[in-house]
């Protein structure tokens, strides 16, 4: 029987293929792909305007009071391009597909995926890619859970801890298929922790055999070794609002002023204001618990003012307003606090909706003048294979490369799980 040489689109279609069973966190999430760019190929710092959900507010009795399509967008920046770069024989390529997947393609599509999802999983943490050309703001998940001693010091997450997550994601109205990531040393804690409780009979057996959860809880469990530590800022005593009737508006970020910084705030330190409560986002009734809010961008001691997630949107008159987020406005001098001591670090597992998290991939213009060059999409992943050949040396020079973008469209659908270290 003759030996079939493998073409570059039998190897682009694997590499696919590998790439969306490669890691669970990445089919976890909302992923697509946009057509567009594939009429000129796209180039790095290409955005994309996404249109988020509308918000309205409720009139009761016969009189009609119009209110307008206030319309929120943001943008999601195509501004990664990574890949892995091969070199192998003509002999090499001579192996049957799986010979040739298992030992050149596995290892390379599971370090890029493994890069993707670290680079997500930063993103959460309102951390930009090292290396990212156009550097895109990104959203960090905004709502943190934890338990917690009478000093506020951390402790290990435990079944209420978790059920605490998916009590937050209900009161923010987040849809259902709820996800959990964990981080490796959380997952084994937990397993251990819950094996066997409140699951069937064969699903125990599982967790035995696996080592892993499955479903329970509310949520769909995986672990990811790209799960992050986040350490909060040395800050110190937390600074006071500085300035009444400060707010904003919509789906977006606002600048909160406050007294000079004792210390440094990162981004992703949660906190909450004195006086400022969450409201249902359907009915805009108020809740018992303090809004948290979420730094987005890291500030020095002395700073004064913190970029913050979500706007403080307030009613007027007293009467709900559109993408309304609490009760009211803080007063000037209202006290900021913290949820976790300063200088503390804890895995940031995390509890989600796919909707709240999308990842954007798209095609990248195929180079002419080249031995070969091929694109394929596949389960709205975009990937491109451009090989060079060395006729002195028979040696193929191959390089895979993703063009994506990423950013967390709805914050508030996530949830720091916060566990100890």
């Amino acid at each position: 029987m003759a030996n079939t040489i493998l073409t570059i689109d039998m190897i682009t279609r694997e590499a696919l293929r590998l790439f969306k069973n490669s890691n669970a966190f990445l089919k976890s999430i909302d992923r697509q792909y946009d057509e567009d760019f594939a009429k000129s190929g796209a180039k790095i710092g290409s955005a994309l305007r996404v249109r988020l959900p509308n918000d309205f507010t409720v009139r009761r009795g016969a009189a009609a009071s119009v209110q307008g399509t206030n319309e929120q967008k943001t943008s999601l920046v195509m501004a990664n391009q990574i890949g892995v770069d091969i070199q192998f024989s003509s002999a090499e390529r001579a192996l049957s597909l799986d010979d040739y997947s298992e030992r050149i393609l596995k290892p390379a599509i599971n370090d890029i995926a493994g890069q993707i999802a670290a680079d997500i999983m930063g993103g959460m943490d309102g951390l930009v890619p090292a290396g990212t050309l156009y550097p895109d703001t990104q959203l960090p998940a905004s709502n943190l859970v934890g338990k917690f001693d009478g000093s506020n010091n951390l402790l290990n997450a435990d079944l209420n801890t978790f059920l605490s997550a998916n009590a937050r994601l209900n009161k923010l109205s987040a849809p259902g298929n709820r996800k959990i990531v964990l981080d490796p040393i959380t997952e084994a804690r937990m397993v251990g922790s819950l094996a066997g409780l409140l699951n069937p009979s064969n699903e125990i057996s599982e967790q035995f055999l696996t080592g892993q959860m499955k479903r329970g809880l509310g949520f769909t469990w995986m672990m990811d070794q790209t799960v992050l530590a986040h350490t909060t800022g040395a800050y110190g005593t937390p600074p006071t609002v500085s300035g009444a009737n400060q707010s904003g508006s919509g789906l977006g970020t606002m600048t909160l002023n406050v007294s000079a910084l004792n210390g440094p705030v990162n981004a992703g330190d949660v906190f909450t204001i004195a006086g400022v409560f969450a409201v249902n986002r359907v009915t805009k009734q108020a809740y018992p618990e303090l809004q948290q809010f979420t730094v987005v961008q890291a500030a020095a001691a002395g700073a004064t003012s913190l970029s913050i997630y979500p706007s403080i949107n307030p009613p007027v008159g007293g009467n709900p307003v559109q993408y309304q987020t609490v009760t009211a406005s803080p007063a000037n001098g209202a006290q900021i606090t913290f949820l976790t001591n300063a200088s503390a670090q804890y895995r940031m597992n995390l509890a989600y909706v796919p909707e709240a998290i999308t990842m954007v991939t798209a095609d990248l213009e195929l180079p002419k003048g080249v031995h070969e060059a091929y694109r394929e999409t596949y389960d709205n992943t975009s990937m491109r294979i451009v090989t060079a050949y060395n006729v002195q040396t028979d040696q193929f020079i191959t390089r895979l490369d993703i063009l994506y973008g990423f950013k967390a469209l709805r914050p508030e659908w996530i949830v720091r799980v916060a566990d100890a270290v």
